[in-house]
């Protein structure tokens, strides 16, 4: 046993005592995972993530971001708090919110962990350099994962791993010394299709490729702006998030909890009605700690009015309506939008009394929409 080996499993042995729950070392981006994003971006399906399309010399060679570099340390660490199944996707008094959400940001919680790790990297390596990412570097992380042995890329282009599931965040620590590296995973999701076949828009578009235009978590927290009418119904309940073809993979059987405290539940899941009455320090106070802050509160309440308008609850009209004098253009758009689904042709008094002073582009091209589908 070589003296990197020793140190390597020290390494390891400390990442598990720090919480981390998966542990692997790797070279380089493999080349043909290099070729394949190209591809993918080549066919737009970023959307408007336009950081996706910067530093492609970062993603392909990982020297432009750590001269030097030797080693990806690929890191993972299970979020799984409480089961969740398909039928909390069908009711319509609540928000579906993505399980990694509902906990403190787990940028904030991982942080300091990883800087542990680093001093240990150091420790037994001196005078090493290191980077250290938590999903925020131009690097292809599920790539690198996989050549390290945490899992494979599933069809839905999520990490699996055999007998753990998919519910983890991934993190990663170049260093300049070559650690002793891991077996890559093999793919094991032989003929299943479960999450291409659950997807509500069709954002699978072929086995392990994804139109994010289509994707549910995209257009609810990636998407600034409106969203397309094709995709409203189609997203139900969700409001941060979807985690659909998660809840149908077969390996999520055996998907395990973890016990990290700062990964519990912030609070119960929100009633969308609720939701649609949030004013902006309302919002602020109750998502300061989760990853939700990061639609800002026009992004959420745009999310909460789609929900709202394929919930059939007609205890809604009175806060919707309410929601018409939001000072947030997009919000007001969706609402528009949600009032039309819920009272049909019963909607376009209210819209005219309401929002006879408007003068915002998209909010008048919503109305226009409603109008002429109803009128039809």
């Amino acid at each position: 046993v070589t003296s990197v080996t020793k140190k390597t499993l020290r390494i390891e042995l400390f990442a598990k005592e720090l919480g981390f729950d998966g542990f692997g070392v790797t070279r380089k981006v493999p080349i043909e995972s290099i070729e394949k994003y190209k591809k993918w971006l080549n066919l737009n399906f970023e959307g408007e993530m336009s950081y996706m399309r910067r530093n492609l010399e970062k993603r392909s060679n990982l020297d432009a971001i750590l001269p030097g570099v030797k080693s990806v340390v690929c890191l993972r660490t299970n979020y799984l708090t409480t089961d969740k199944d398909m039928d909390f996707i069908h009711d319509r008094e609540y928000g579906d919110i993505s399980l990694y959400a509902l906990n403190e940001d787990y940028h904030d919680v991982l942080i300091q962990r990883h800087k542990k790790l680093e001093e240990k990297i150091k420790e037994e390596f001196v005078g090493c350099r290191t980077k250290l990412y938590i999903d925020t570097g131009p690097i292809l992380e599920k790539p690198l994962a996989q050549a390290a042995g945490l899992g494979w890329i599933g069809k839905h282009t999520n990490l699996i791993t055999e007998g753990v599931g998919s519910y983890y965040f991934l993190s990663e620590i170049l260093v300049d010394v070559a650690l002793e590296t891991s077996e890559p995973s093999i793919d094991k999701c032989g003929t299943c299709r479960s999450c291409i076949d659950i997807c509500p828009t069709q954002a699978i578009v072929a086995p392990y490729v994804l139109d994010s235009r289509k994707c549910i978590s995209y257009l609810t927290i990636e998407l600034k702006g409106v969203i397309p009418i094709e995709f409203r119904k189609s997203m139900g309940n969700h409001i941060y998030g979807c985690d659909d073809c998660q809840i149908v993979c077969p390996w999520n059987s055996f998907a395990v909890k973890t016990d990290e405290e700062s990964f519990r539940a912030l609070g119960d899941t929100p009633q969308l009605i609720e939701l649609i009455r949030m004013g902006d320090e309302d919002f602020k106070k109750r998502f300061k700690k989760s990853p939700i802050r990061r639609t800002k509160r026009r992004g959420l309440l745009r999310n909460v009015s789609v929900a709202l308008g394929n919930s059939g609850d007609l205890s809604a009209v009175g806060p919707l309506t309410n929601a018409l004098s939001d000072h947030e253009p997009l919000i007001r758009a969706h609402v528009v939008w949600a009032l039309g689904e819920l009272l049909c042709e019963k909607a376009l008094p209210i819209l005219r009394e309401n929002l006879k002073d408007e003068k915002d582009e998209i909010v008048i091209n919503e109305i226009k929409q409603v109008q002429d589908t109803l009128i039809d």
